[in-house]
């Protein structure tokens, strides 16, 4: 089809208007969309507000597809959208900072924020150390690939999902923990999977195959702040339902008690 002059010169006003309304950014990286990604973890893994990262590849949804190539923005600025259930602490931790330095750097006089509430984050000299930038994460020295992060995130959804953004925290950190334990095995997957010297699953989502069931978006950022230090159990290395007899488990020193599930060194 041939478009007359008149049709060209309308295509590329739409075209001048949209690139003043949406200011381009230089792109730090191209990501290409695996399975089971949402843009909203894209943004998170990239440390890129959500909203930064649809406009730079002019999105007007959050619908992406594998193989899809995303333009991630350089980090000159960050913008974070206060979700339900965080806090300046939380989100500090998510980005290596004092929470105290977001609550000066946006003058707040309190603690107190709400879901929606755009947030600026200091950027310091450990702001993008937290995440690498090709697709690893570090914890305890221990590499953590997005195969990883997705397995935790889906033991957490198993596990947690009924109970406080906390305590899909501490499930997280338990699985952390282990990996630096000398008791346990040292890889993601082989710490989920693990079974002990009497045949026992340490973790009952692997029995009942709950573990293959598709991770959700709290799930995921509940990984991630553990990835970045937040640790609400201090260390524990087991938990289970309060209400189980286990000898074992009721031998153990307890850490913390958190909604139904106790904590344990």
């Amino acid at each position: 089809m041939v478009l007359s002059f008149s049709s060209r010169r309308l295509i590329a006003t739409v075209l001048l208007s949209l690139i003043f309304a949406f200011p381009l950014r230089l792109a730090a990286a191209t990501h290409t969309v695996s399975e089971g990604e949402s843009l909203c973890l894209i943004a998170q893994w990239y440390q890129c507000p959500l909203e930064t990262l649809k406009t730079t590849n002019g999105l007007s949804h959050d619908l992406i597809y594998p193989g899809q190539k995303l333009l991630i923005p350089e980090k000159d600025k960050i913008t974070y959208y206060v979700r339900p259930n965080d806090t300046l602490y939380t989100i500090g931790l998510l980005y290596g900072i004092d929470y105290q330095s977001i609550l000066k750097d946006n003058g707040l006089t309190s603690t107190v924020i709400y879901p929606g509430q755009l947030l600026n984050i200091p950027i310091e000299e450990n702001t993008y150390s937290t995440l690498a930038s090709r697709g690893l994460l570090m914890t305890k020295s221990v590499p953590v690939s997005r195969s990883d992060f997705d397995l935790m995130a889906r033991l957490v959804t198993a596990e947690a999902d009924s109970e406080s953004y906390e305590t899909k925290v501490a499930v997280a950190a338990v699985v952390l923990n282990r990996l630096g334990s000398s008791l346990f095995p040292k890889s993601v997957p082989a710490v989920i999977n693990h079974i002990d010297e009497v045949g026992a699953y340490q973790f009952t989502p692997v029995l009942n195959g709950w573990i293959n069931r598709p991770a959700n978006d709290e799930a995921r950022r509940a990984v991630l702040d553990a990835l970045n230090g937040y640790d609400p159990t201090n260390g524990a290395l087991y938990f289970f339902e309060s209400w189980v007899t286990n000898p074992f488990l009721r031998s153990r020193q307890v850490s913390k008690v958190l909604d139904s599930f106790t904590f344990a060194f």
